[in-house]
């Protein structure tokens, strides 16, 4: 639970690091780095069947401009992936101290570095952006439905476990989650509020800004559509005028009092986990 609470963080100090390993062997400080090249990546978060999230990412080397313009001829596969062992074997997070133990995150020895080349997607036709796409949508999807027990939402008391329909091993998980977020030098890692996703915290797919389109101009080309599609439905409405219709129904806030009585009254006091009960 303690490495998918901080793996946002070691991914978000891995890249900055790797950023430092790339312009190093260019020859290049790193504010002179972003005038010839930008490093760039898609990653997403797939979780393994112990519970346990591992990352998969494309990494790039474009031109200073991103995408659109060609990297420099250094740029090789090879400067890249002897960037990324040696950024990997670097970076550490700093934990938290537990029963007088300190915790440092790290990434483990299952590091697989292999360069995309088009023979690896469509058949050995020529390399595309939505052949990359689909590489990473794979993982996506894999994690999406991987038998780790993972919730689609958080929860409100503990109590819920034992009605939801999840294998022994993702309760352990999740209830693990709930009763470190109950400590106070975990206050930060905000456990219960992500003991759904098994203390995960971060995004399961994310990527730097210039390695594609960003979701302001997805949304953009959305809403031309929609304006586009009511012009050809109805040519005499206003065609700078885009209708978004939405039907909202509020749920509700926090617990009920019924409820939070309820998690109080389950919630074992802090030191007697374990202990037997007496009658």
């Amino acid at each position: 639970m303690l490495w998918n609470a901080h793996a946002g963080a070691l991914w978000r100090r891995f890249s900055t690091y790797l950023h430092r390993e790339v312009a190093k062997r260019a020859g290049l400080s790193q504010r002179r780095f972003r005038d010839h090249a930008r490093v760039s990546f898609a990653k997403v978060a797939e979780y393994q069947k112990r519970g346990a999230v591992h990352f998969h990412a494309v990494i790039r080397i474009d031109g200073p401009g991103g995408g659109d313009t060609p990297p420099p001829a250094w740029a090789t596969a090879e400067l890249l992936t002897e960037a990324i062992r040696t950024a990997t074997a670097k970076v550490r997070v700093d934990g938290p101290i537990i029963d007088g133990r300190a915790h440092t995150f790290t990434f483990g020895r299952q590091l697989d570095v292999r360069t995309i080349k088009s023979a690896d997607f469509n058949d050995g036709q020529e390399l595309t952006e939505r052949a990359v796409a689909a590489y990473i949508a794979k993982y996506a999807t894999k994690g999406a439905d991987t038998a780790t027990g993972a919730l689609d939402r958080p929860l409100k008391f503990a109590a819920e476990l034992a009605q939801l329909d999840i294998s022994d091993h993702a309760r352990r998980l999740i209830r693990t989650a709930w009763d470190l977020g109950a400590l106070k030098n975990l206050e930060h890692l905000r456990l219960r509020a992500w003991a759904h996703m098994l203390g995960f915290r971060g995004h399961f797919s994310t990527k730097s800004r210039r390695y594609s389109t960003t979701l302001g101009a997805l949304r953009d080309a959305r809403a031309e559509w929609r304006r586009a599609q009511a012009a050809a439905a109805q040519p005499e409405r206003d065609t700078d005028t885009t209708y978004v219709l939405a039907h909202w129904v509020f749920a509700g806030t926090g617990l009920s009092s019924a409820e939070a009585w309820l998690a109080e009254s389950l919630e074992p006091a802090p030191g007697t986990e374990g202990e037997p009960t007496r009658g």
